[in-house]
């Protein structure tokens, strides 16, 4: 089967959210605007307190779905359905935002680190004025898969015949967590109609014969099969795929449309409390 090799690095760009958090871009930047079904990447993390207790208060969202992982932390949710949500290390957290959610996530520590990710996953132009709706996993409801130098999470889609905590119809998502030991090696079969991207966040990689450096997303390009080893020092990196919509995408900040017409739309429906 062919194997997927890396089609572009993308660095982070580091930007201020919410109410001054600094968070580190991989997607929804110049330098990768999005990657159908995909339109933001945040990587956020610090030990410094200064630095994230501010979290991010309440603010809107319409046409597209947040997950939120939690790698280490204690995260509080609450939105506009009445939804409380308790995220917190190694918890992950599905939110579609659909016809429109209002909602905060902030911080429930004052000292420690606190890491994590965000990804926006664009929802179909049929799903995207549909009702919104929210799902939790504690750090327990995701299963793992361990095998020698190899240790994998799966929030969503499938690995080694284990099925993740999240299932999206719409896009397919397959989200990986994974660790390797140094050296080690890691596979992992993929739709070849997906497109499929990797961030890794701790130690550095090869894909194929391309080195990967730490806090650096690899977009992929075809094939049937992602092929991975570890560098000295080991890695962790999230894999991340998805099947296109091949729809137009129209983004004004926290709303994601079709047409122009539908961000006005949104504007003027938040502006009257709809």
């Amino acid at each position: 089967m062919p194997t997927r090799a890396i089609q572009q690095l993308v660095p982070t760009l580091a930007v201020s959210e919410g109410a001054g958090v600094t968070v580190h871009r991989a997607i929804g930047t110049p330098a990768l605007r999005n990657l159908d079904p995909f339109l933001m990447l945040d990587h956020f993390g610090s030990d410094d307190p200064d630095e994230y207790i501010a979290g991010f208060p309440e603010h809107p969202h319409r046409g597209f779905i947040t997950f939120t992982y939690m790698l280490d932390g204690h995260m509080e949710h609450r939105d506009s359905m009445g939804n409380q949500g308790d995220l917190k290390s190694g918890g992950a957290q599905w939110m579609k935002a659909a016809s429109g959610v209002i909602h905060s996530e902030m911080p429930r520590q004052s000292e420690g680190r606190m890491r994590g990710f965000q990804l926006w996953i664009n929802l179909p132009a049929s799903e995207k004025m549909a009702a919104p709706a929210y799902q939790e996993f504690a750090a327990a409801e995701i299963p793992e898969v361990a095998d020698g130098d190899v240790r994998v999470r799966v929030l969503a889609g499938e690995h080694s015949g284990v099925l993740g905590a999240v299932r999206d119809p719409h896009t397919e998502v397959l989200y990986l967590d994974v660790g390797l030991a140094p050296g080690a090696r890691f596979e992992q079969v993929l739709p070849v109609a997906h497109n499929a991207f990797i961030y890794v966040f701790e130690g550095d990689a090869r894909v194929a014969d391309t080195p990967l450096p730490t806090h650096t997303l690899a977009v992929l390009g075809t094939g049937d099969v992602v092929a991975m080893q570890a560098g000295a020092s080991g890695t962790r990196f999230i894999l991340v795929a998805g099947r296109p919509l091949h729809e137009p995408i129209v983004q004004y900040g926290p709303f994601v449309m079709n047409t122009r017409e539908e961000i006005e739309q949104a504007l003027a429906d938040f502006r009257a409390g709809l």
